[in-house]
């Protein structure tokens, strides 16, 4: 096989290969003399078929296979020799029409990864915006708690419902007059004013009292879950079994006992520890960001166009997404278009940091250990029914791009670690009000790329409804800053969970109020299970589906 560099200029490299007839031919040859013993014909007894009639019989075929296999082993070898990076697939293009017997041109066209610079990584200095611990912000979230803990008791006879009271009923909801599946429901209770249930539904229980039987009617949301409902009128038959009062709740012993722990200290731990870990990730990211910032200012290099473009293509393609679920989806996508140029220069940046990433992580022996990619793997199958969490695995362990998908967020978290520890970090204590508003003030600029004395300010400020999508897009590396992941886009990381009570209440806690969600999921796995029976109240009003796996995992 003969090679001829055709194009060699930036990033952008081009070649020939030219494949022999002779080299497509003894391929051919090979594969006969395999396949002849397994070639059944009449008038030969098995293995044989000469080995002429089966090139006769298979030959184009055999042919096109070995044709195939060469250009793939010489874009390999290709690879190999000139110690290229492809920083995408390779484009392989057969020149002209290929006929048997005759040579084979083949164009090979790439993008290779540039040579990063060293990056300068001592001198590295850092602010850690520290958030104390606030006894009020524990009291906070314990009133919060509380306030879903209500204690109800019954309001007596004659009680007219009144925002704040809860209502149980039974019900038969109707859509032209038919009962629809999942519309039907018994015992179902609702705090009026809690905004659970579909628009209108709620403003409507004031008033009742215990015994009243009362239609009311509603529409559907447009946007609602079940296609048959949505933006549908429709009818509620209600039957009012109960009108309940809330009643003081007390911040004791008894209330955390009754949330299964064993003591309020012990409550007061868990809501401290988990405000720690919240006002930590608003620490890091602010620390990150102004680490990211020096890590761009420092450093300037070429990257592969076609990683830009992909990078700006997955922008992209969210941000049109979004604007399409706009009230006005044409001008919010006229409105984005704008910002086009600013975006691709973001997605220029977060392809440099990416690619500087990995540098500094691959120079400094920074690595996912086996152990902590099957915990990822673990972690990412919990997304899939179980049916389907098998076929995950099996994906992952057959597709090296999911694999380096999932890792590279890990990849990159560990590399901002060392280049933490490499770092002079002073401390300074804020509220979280400072610390919230220091990000986002500096979430001004995008990401300048011109060069000096281009015209152009050097602080693009976005525009006032884009700005906090286009802060948060550049305020990233590209997520492929793991080796060979570079135009993949890894599955987003979950934020920090704030404390609810069902995350922390006994299997027999009261939940069932919770289940009546129209428009939301149910808050608690305890809540949807006690109403199962009822088979939709008004918050099920939607046939049940099983739910899909969130990605194809074949």
């Amino acid at each position: 096989m003969q090679t001829v560099e055709t194009l060699n200029e930036g990033l952008k490299r081009a070649y020939t290969l030219k494949i022999t007839a002779s080299d497509i031919d003894a391929r051919v040859d090979a594969e006969v003399k395999k396949v002849a013993p397994t070639i059944r014909m009449p008038g030969f007894r098995p293995g044989k078929v000469p080995a002429n009639l089966v090139r006769k019989m298979h030959g184009d075929a055999l042919t096109q296979d070995a044709l195939n296999t060469t250009i793939q082993e010489g874009v390999q070898k290709l690879i190999a020799d000139h110690k290229l990076r492809p920083a995408m697939q390779p484009s392989v293009s057969l020149e002209g029409e290929f006929a048997p017997g005759s040579d084979a041109e083949v164009k090979v066209e790439l993008e290779v990864l540039p040579d990063v610079p060293a990056p300068s990584i001592e001198g590295l200095k850092l602010e850690r915006l520290v958030i104390p611990t606030d006894e009020s912000a524990i009291d906070a979230q314990l009133a919060q708690i509380a306030g879903q803990q209500k204690a109800w008791s019954d309001a007596g006879e004659g009680h007219a419902a009144a925002h704040g009271d809860q209502v149980t009923m039974d019900f038969v909801g109707k859509v032209d007059g038919v009962a629809f599946d999942g519309g039907t429901g018994e015992g179902m209770a609702i705090e009026i004013g809690s905004g659970r249930l579909i628009p209108g539904f709620e403003d409507q229980l004031v008033g009742v009292k215990a015994g009243d039987e009362k239609q009311i009617n509603v529409t559907f949301p447009e946007d609602y879950g079940a296609d048959n409902l949505a933006g549908k009128a429709a009818t509620f038959d209600l039957k009012i079994t109960k009108i309940e009062t809330a009643g003081e709740t007390k911040i004791d012993e008894d209330f955390a006992k009754n949330l299964g722990l064993e003591s309020l200290e012990q409550l007061r731990g868990i809501l401290k520890g988990q405000l720690e870990n919240e006002t930590g990730g608003l620490t890091r990211t602010h620390m990150k960001r102004k680490l990211l910032d020096q890590l761009a200012a420092g450093h300037d290099f070429p990257v592969p166009p076609s990683m830009v473009e992909a990078e700006f293509q997955q922008i992209w393609a969210q941000l049109e997404h979004e604007a399409g679920h706009e009230e006005d989806p044409e001008a919010a996508k006229a409105e984005l278009e704008k910002d086009r140029d600013d975006y691709r220069a973001i997605a220029e940046r977060r392809v440099r940091l990416g690619l500087l990433l990995s540098e500094i992580g691959q120079a400094n022996g920074v690595e996912v250990t086996q152990a902590e990619m099957n915990r990822l793997i673990a972690q990412a199958a919990q997304q899939y029914r179980p049916e389907d969490q098998q076929r995950f695995f099996q994906y992952i362990q057959q597709e090296p791009m999911a694999a380096a998908q999932l890792r590279a967020p890990l990849y990159e978290d560990k590399v901002v670690d060392f280049l933490f520890e490499k770092a002079e970090i002073t401390d300074r204590e804020v509220t979280r009000e400072e610390l919230e508003a220091a990000i986002e003030s500096e979430e001004g600029a995008v990401p300048h790329v011109h060069g000096p004395g281009c015209g152009h300010d050097h602080d693009h400020k976005p525009a006032k409804k884009a700005k906090a999508k286009k802060d948060e897009a550049a305020a990233e590396p590209a997520e492929a800053v793991d080796a060979g992941a570079e135009d993949e886009k890894p599955a987003k990381k979950a934020k920090a969970k704030k404390v609810e009570a069902a995350d922390i209440e006994p299997a027999a806690a009261d939940a069932e109020a919770v289940a009546a969600e129209p428009v939301k999921k149910a808050a608690t796995k305890k809540a949807a299970a006690k109403t199962e029976a009822a088979e939709g109240d008004v918050a099920e009003a939607a046939p049940k589906k099983k739910a899909p796996a969130k990605k194809k995992a074949d």
